[in-house]
């Protein structure tokens, strides 16, 4: 009954993670390969951490399948312009310490706003949720040992690391890389 009720809440999950895609297709193809696939041995990893310097942080979740990672979620916060959507409570005291003329807001919900700012500041032709997208299906499917090798191998020139990740074009894709090891290794 363990097992199933495991593997009944990372479904769900699964269908959370992909509920932002616009592929139906791919989502149904997601669900029926981690549904068939699956050892029933589900553990969840959730961390804090900076993938992307010190000006944000990052919720990041891995479900994993034994020693896979099965699903990969990451967010990042930082501080943005206050016509960006602010985390909740952002309108009330919790928003009150505050720099003047912010607000704390996630990327991913603030994707498009996020992605005009990266297209005017460095030229960016990716969308952030694209990016983050790309990163999140690069590590499903592999291990910590295996995502371990490929940071090793571009530790000297981690900026190399996208191209290593098809479709991720962050300058930080190593550091997003990192934090999906970091909450696969916090799985429990």
């Amino acid at each position: 009954m363990k097992k199933f009720i495991t593997l009944a809440l990372a479904l769900g999950l699964v269908g959370v993670f992909t509920a932002c895609s616009n592929d139906e297709a791919a989502e149904k193809e997601t669900e029926t390969a981690v549904a068939a696939e699956s050892t029933g041995e589900l553990t969840l990893g959730r961390v804090n951490n900076s993938p992307h310097g010190d000006k944000s942080f990052a919720t990041t979740v891995v479900v994993m399948d034994g020693d896979k990672i099965a699903l990969a979620s990451i967010d990042e916060f930082q501080f943005l312009a206050d016509d960006a959507k602010g985390v909740p409570n952002s309108d009330g005291p919790f928003g009150e310490s505050y720099p003047e003329g912010k607000v704390l807001g996630s990327k991913m919900d603030n994707a498009e706003y996020y992605s005009k700012m990266m297209a005017e500041k460095g030229g960016s032709t990716v969308s952030i949720d694209a990016n983050v997208e790309a990163i999140q299906n690069y590590v499903v499917g592999k291990t910590i040992a295996e995502l371990e090798a490929e940071l090793k191998a571009n530790e000297a020139t981690p900026e190399k690391m996208v191209d290593v990740v098809s479709g991720a074009t962050l300058a930080d894709t190593y550091g997003y890389v990192k934090a999906f090891v970091e909450a696969a290794k916090a799985a429990k």
